[in-house]
């Protein structure tokens, strides 16, 4: 029952009923990334492309993708990586959950969150005061 209002009612735990009743008519199953989310491909769009669309395991975060995956998605590539021997190049990191909003995020010395004084850098302004 929780996993049916869930996807009644929003769109960023997985995949909406709209999406699973589109999937189910229409889409083929490309494969799946080790983080559990399921690509798809179905009909031709109306720009000449056929669409391509992913069910996230748990929260729509699109840093989720893999790199791979994200070629393949955004038509970079015409083989999935389930079909082709991929190997991510040594400059992409893997993914990271975005940690803004929670006390693991990033806070530089002197921001409003964090105690103490940032570095003063060269594009600073000082005000003018008379007798300067």
């Amino acid at each position: 029952m929780k996993n049916f209002l869930l996807q009644l009612f929003t769109w960023w735990n997985g995949q909406t009923m709209g999406t699973r009743f589109f999937t189910w008519r229409k889409g083929k199953r490309v494969g799946e990334d080790q983080f559990g989310n399921v690509y798809y491909e179905g009909p031709m769009s109306s720009y000449g492309l056929q669409k391509r669309w992913v069910i996230y395991n748990g929260y729509a975060e699109a840093s989720a993708i893999p790199p791979g995956w994200h070629g393949w998605m955004h038509h970079r590539t015409d083989v999935p990586p389930t079909k082709q021997d991929y190997k991510a190049h040594e400059w992409q990191k893997p993914h990271h959950a975005n940690l803004t909003g929670t006390a693991a995020a990033y806070r530089p010395q002197g921001s409003l969150v964090e105690a103490g004084q940032r570095p003063r850098v060269t594009g600073d302004y000082d005000a003018w005061t008379p007798g300067n």
